[in-house]
């Protein structure tokens, strides 16, 4: 059963638990990174593979990195504020009301 994503490419998003936010580049329908991945995460905080997984350019207050988290583990993050992650502008055009526009490197 293929499951539909409740974030879209573009949309700026915060971690449940985790002190970091990002803007979605890409969507997975399902997990598709490796077991070892999967297992290097502790298992009483580890999600089920069998909902979307999503790409981020991320940020947290000392760095700026790509996330893949799952669906579970996200929040709309409605501060307002764009992403400071320096390929934002390599993915995205202009930044409104939490989304980003894409720009044609997406399409």
């Amino acid at each position: 059963m293929q499951l539909k994503a409740k974030f879209s490419i573009g949309e700026v998003v915060k971690h449940r638990m985790h002190p970091f936010r990002g803007v979605i580049f890409d969507v997975d329908p399902t997990f598709d990174n490796t077991e070892e991945w999967w297992q290097s995460i502790p298992e009483q905080s580890r999600p089920r593979k069998d909902q979307p997984f999503y790409h981020l350019l991320a940020e947290n207050d000392t760095s700026y990195y790509i996330a893949y988290v799952s669906e579970q583990n996200l929040l709309h993050d409605d501060s307002g504020e764009p992403i400071g992650h320096p390929e934002v502008k390599a993915f995205f055009g202009t930044h409104k009301d939490g989304k980003y526009n894409s720009n044609d490197r997406l399409h």
